[in-house]
């Protein structure tokens, strides 16, 4: 059993790249509603990314923080926390370098975090054309082709 388990995880650890890449992938692959990319690590001591995005309902937010964690759990990452499960209204999820937060669609508009971290770079993530192999650099956005999130390549 052991041996299973240690075969089943990736030889490398993910980089926070590629872990942003894998994490807006799924979102994407699951429908997320107007993910954004944030840079935050010029700003904050506590991570490198956030990652934004909505849910249309309760269920849909639920939905896409699982989605999530056994994307990133099949890849080796674990959360360092999970809040707002029992609620369904914002999810946050605490990778270290990358924190995902994913909202009820007027959570977000109330909450606003854009606007709160205004001076960061960001990436608004275009998911009808969505690729993977285009950057996620500030300002871009960037375009998508392919839906399989456990197809990520360790760096």
């Amino acid at each position: 059993m052991f041996k299973e388990v240690c075969a089943a995880a990736p030889s490398t650890p993910l980089t926070p790249a590629a872990l942003l890449e894998l994490a807006v992938r799924t979102i994407v692959a699951h429908k997320g509603i107007e993910p954004v990319v944030l840079e935050v690590e010029k700003f904050c001591s506590f991570a490198d990314f956030f990652i934004l995005c909505s849910g249309g309902s309760r269920r849909h937010v639920l939905a896409l923080a699982q989605h999530l964690e056994e994307a990133l759990s099949q890849a080796g990452v674990k959360p360092l926390g999970v809040e707002g499960l029992e609620e369904g209204q914002w999810v946050l999820l605490d990778y270290n370098s990358l924190i995902i937060h994913i909202f009820l669609e007027p959570l977000r508009d109330f909450y606003n975090l854009e606007d709160l971290w205004s001076e960061a770079p960001r990436t608004p993530i275009d998911t009808d054309n969505y690729s993977p192999n285009t950057s996620l650099s500030p300002q871009e956005p960037a375009t998508y082709d392919a839906t399989d999130p456990e197809s990520i390549r360790h760096e």
